[in-house]
């Protein structure tokens, strides 16, 4: 099959397409002929090496995936050949989906409102926001304040907060302010004054810009969860699946509440730009800048 792989670690230009051998389902894993998968912020930063060289080169990139069920593996039920599903691949696999063929580790039936685009964009940045979610506690009367809400785990938190009956204020540019009011959130600027613009919150979650302010915001550094902020600086918990220590469990009962949402209208998944597989490191360096409204999308 084809694949987008880097065989080296280093700058965006090391990744190029080439033919892998298929990989198959094995016992509680479906295989899917992906349609779409996704690019995140933790693909770039394996495959430029900030985390080290841990990975089995060549490596393919990519956690999140949709497409046609076309293998089933012993001990699955409830989903057959056919079908058409959203879903991560095994995350401490770190990638696997940005190919022909990804076998999902966890899945749900692909929503008919969500696009092939958005559905293969769409179960990474759910799990993520899911988790953030359940670890703040946010539930009905809620106030939560989304630093960095215009990019991709931003824009599916907002609609899974709201779904609660969360408040959501949500920090974005001047230009992205009605963006964000669009999914469901009061806007406001990000930088000084950012206090008196967003007034009291419950809980914050960092996405994306700097954290000392957020925890003055939030009353204290257990009301903040980051998925941005990796220094460990700030006395902040930064939540991961990646393994080892801090690692958090996966929220993949996320999966099945974002499908439902959208049968009903009320989740989406905001694109940001979607690129032929080919043009891998062109989405990579697109990740990179930081400036990504909603998610990052390679089409098969």
């Amino acid at each position: 099959m084809r694949a987008l792989q880097f065989s080296e670690y280093g700058p965006a230009d090391v990744l190029h397409v080439a033919e892998v051998a298929e990989p198959h389902a094995g016992p509680g894993q479906i295989r899917i002929a992906v349609r779409a998968s996704g690019v995140t912020p933790g693909d770039t930063y394996l495959r430029s090496g900030m985390f080290g060289e841990r990975l089995p080169l060549p490596h393919v990139p990519g956690v999140d995936a949709a497409g046609v069920v076309d293998e089933v593996g012993e001990g699955v039920t409830g989903v057959n050949q056919g079908d058409e599903v959203f879903g991560l691949v095994d995350l401490g696999l770190l990638g696997g989906a940005n190919a022909e063929f990804a076998v999902l580790a966890a899945w749900a039936p692909k929503p008919a409102a969500l696009s092939w685009e958005q559905a293969g964009g769409a179960a990474a940045n759910v799990e993520t926001a899911t988790r953030a979610l359940d670890l703040l506690g946010v539930r009905d009367g809620t106030t939560l304040l989304i630093a960095g809400a215009a990019g991709g785990v931003g824009t599916v938190a907002i609609q899974l907060a709201v779904a609660r009956g969360v408040k959501v204020v949500g920090t974005a540019g001047p230009a992205t302010q009605h963006f964000v009011a669009s999914l469901g959130a009061t806007p406001v600027v990000y930088g000084e004054g950012l206090a008196d613009r967003a007034g009291a919150v419950d809980a914050v979650l960092h996405c994306a810009g700097t954290v000392p302010d957020l925890i003055s915001i939030a009353g204290s550094p257990d009301r903040v969860v980051t998925i941005a902020d990796l220094s460990g600086d700030h006395g902040i918990r930064l939540t991961h699946t990646a393994g080892g220590p801090g690692a958090d469990p996966q929220a993949l009962h996320g999966l099945a509440i974002a499908a439902a949402l959208a049968e009903q209208g009320a989740f989406t998944v905001p694109l940001a730009e979607v690129f032929p597989l080919t043009r891998g490191a062109d989405a990579h360096r697109l990740s990179e800048t930081g400036h990504a409204h909603g998610k990052i999308v390679l089409v098969h």
